[in-house]
């Protein structure tokens, strides 16, 4: 190891001697440089034990650091804290981590140097010493031998402190003039970062163990975990959402996300924008969910917060683990036998996975989870896409084969205009004949059989529905008052009597003992769409019974067999009694249903032309 040896001079000053063996070998070369001041001494003996009993790259002997390779604003530290400064687009919590990283992760091996090419500049090799000083938790070359020692970082974390490096050194060789001409992280071999180190970094709760969990939340962190759980929103955005962020998007409840709590430069929480633009999103809820934030909303300033600790200000994430979050594991581990030990965040992870179980797509978990671009959302959950192998292959044989059925979620999405122009090919059997399924999904299910159980009826626009679940009764009432709002606000705006908006609207739910209407008691939540459709009516010549709609948009429910359908467009042609002849188109793709309803016009005008009761003239003409 290097020392420094005291020598007095005759003129009474003392000469500081840092002297060592070339390697650390005792058959090394015996090294030496003097200094007039201890403390650069001791510097330079701590730089040496640092490099390995070597000379520090860049070190001249006798000379030091060039004097011109080392101006005081191009030294590493003032340049990379001076370089965060003028980073724009970021928070001020994210600066301050930053510098910090400068300060403790950085400084102790590249302070010393210049950032500039040359003697005493930083150089690749130093830079893959100090990517295996962290990898290894080794000191620094500036750190104090007594220093406790340093941790070792994962190579993911590696990763991201190297980002931050050459980012630095990358402003050096873009700057007017340039300092230099390369980065020296550009070559830089990184400790390899393979996909299971993702996979264990985040815990996804199966729905089951999430249930555990929650019932053992105290009852002041149940409600927050239900919206973290049902959103998958980031702490900093859940705990910021304030009554004015209860929004209703296509008629269904929603959360509008515009706000996140932040970290300012002096670590003071601060509500600021979220993470990042895309992270400005609403996000669609369910009817119970939007209820029990509404009745947590009640009484509330549009700004105050919906979720507050225990004194009354903000949750503070670390409270909220150490008295709500590990007891409740705990408990779910002694009562249910949980095994894993999920971090808050993972309820974000984990919503994230229950949606690729449901085959939701990509591109709409990651504007849901307010991710900036896809490439996050595949890096971070695409090792769980094997749920959607048999959707894969339902295209994968589609696209092989002309005659093969359009795969089940593409029809679903609306997209199946993407089909036009293929091949339509009927579909060929080969060998025995092939029993053929008839969807039966949409079919109104059975009711209870003796009609003798309790059912709670909802009157919608005059149309009674009957319901086996209260709950649902509720929810069909509350979305249908939701969805009809605008249309009964508007008819009482134009002096409507008050019987006319109240029977369009829903009424109830009423408690009966038994059913005794006709059609079925639903016992599950109908289904609903939002479908398009457009109408016309023919005379036997050809003309117009009258002049067509645009195409008429609404949400309808499953109950509503008039209106309801789940195809992206479909038609029809109907004869009507008096001789005129109908042309009706819907689905909830408007794009098709518009191609639908010339098409449907065009049958009807040729069924028209053949008419028998018509004039030949009158046809010609």
């Amino acid at each position: 190891m290097a020392y420094v040896k005291d020598r007095p001079n005759k003129d009474g000053t003392t000469t500081y001697c840092v002297m060592w063996r070339k390697g650390g070998k005792a058959s090394g070369k015996q090294e030496s440089e003097n200094f007039d001041d201890p403390k650069a001494a001791s510097r330079f003996k701590e730089l040496v034990n640092g490099h390995g009993q070597e000379w520090p790259p860049g070190w001249v002997r006798g000379q030091g650091f060039v004097a011109e390779q080392r101006r005081p604003a191009t030294m590493f530290e003032p340049f990379a804290l001076a370089y965060v400064d003028r980073l724009t687009g970021i928070q001020g919590d994210t600066r301050s981590k930053y510098k910090k990283e400068i300060r403790e992760n950085m400084v102790p091996w590249f302070g010393p140097y210049s950032v500039e090419d040359g003697q005493g500049g930083i150089v690749r090799a130093m830079v893959q010493d100090w990517v295996n000083d962290l990898e290894a938790g080794r000191l620094a070359p500036m750190d104090a031998r007594d220093r406790k020692p340093r941790t070792k970082y994962a190579p993911k974390t590696v990763q991201n402190k190297h980002g931050l490096l050459s980012a630095i050194l990358q402003s050096a060789v873009d700057a007017e003039p340039s300092l230099r001409g390369a980065n020296p992280c550009s070559k830089t071999r990184l400790p390899r970062l393979d996909g299971a180190e993702d996979e264990e970094e985040m815990v996804f709760l199966e729905r089951e163990e999430w249930a555990w969990l929650h019932d053992c939340l105290a009852d002041d962190a149940k409600e927050l975990g239900e919206t973290i759980a049902e959103t998958g929103f980031r702490w900093g955005e859940a705990t910021a959402l304030q009554p004015r962020d209860l929004r209703r998007r296509n008629g269904r409840p929603a959360i509008r996300v515009q706000r996140a709590w932040k970290k300012d430069e002096d670590g003071k929480s601060v509500l600021g924008p979220p993470k990042t633009r895309k992270s400005r999103r609403t996000v669609v809820i369910t009817h119970k969910l939007d209820r029990t934030l509404r009745r947590r909303a009640k009484g509330l300033a549009p700004d105050a917060l919906l979720f507050t600790g225990p004194e009354g200000g903000k949750w503070d994430p670390g409270t909220f683990r150490r008295l709500r979050w590990v007891p409740a594991i705990e408990l779910a581990a002694e009562k249910y036998g949980l095994i894993k030990r999920p971090r808050i965040h993972d309820l974000r992870h984990s919503h994230a996975s229950w949606l690729i179980a449901a085959k939701v797509p990509l591109p709409a978990i990651q504007g849901r989870l307010g991710h900036e671009s896809i490439t996050t959302t595949v890096d971070r959950y695409g090792h769980l896409l094997d749920a959607l192998d048999d959707e894969v292959m339902a295209a994968v044989e589609w696209a092989m084969d002309p005659t093969a059925p359009l795969p089940g979620f593409l029809e679903r999405s609306g997209l199946a205009s993407t089909t036009d122009g293929l091949l339509n090919v009927p579909r060929q059997l080969s060998g025995l004949a092939q029993e053929i399924w008839k969807d039966a999904s949409g079919m109104v299910q059975d009711g209870p059989e003796d009609g003798s159980e309790t059912v709670f009826v909802v009157t919608l626009d005059g149309r009674e529905v009957p319901f086996a679940d209260r709950q649902d009764a509720q929810d069909v009432a509350d979305q249908w008052n939701d969805d009809h709002a605008d249309e009964i606000d508007a008819m009482r705006a134009d002096g409507w009597s008050e019987e006319k908006p109240t029977r369009r609207g829903a009424i109830g739910p009423e408690e009966r003992e038994q059913w005794t209407g006709g059609g079925p008691v639903w016992t599950r939540m109908p289904a609903r769409e939002f479908v398009h459709s457009a109408l016309a009516s023919h005379e036997p010549d050809g003309a117009l019974s009258y002049e067509p709609h645009p195409v008429m948009s609404r949400w309808t429910w499953e109950f509503e067999h008039d209106g309801f359908t789940t195809k992206a467009a479909e038609f029809r042609i109907e004869f009507r009694p008096g001789g005129t002849t109908e042309a009706h188109a819907r689905g909830i793709n408007k794009a098709a249903v518009r191609r639908a309803f010339e098409q449907a016009r065009m049958d009807a005008l040729e069924v028209c032309s053949q008419n028998p009761n018509l004039d030949p003239v009158e046809s010609r003409a």
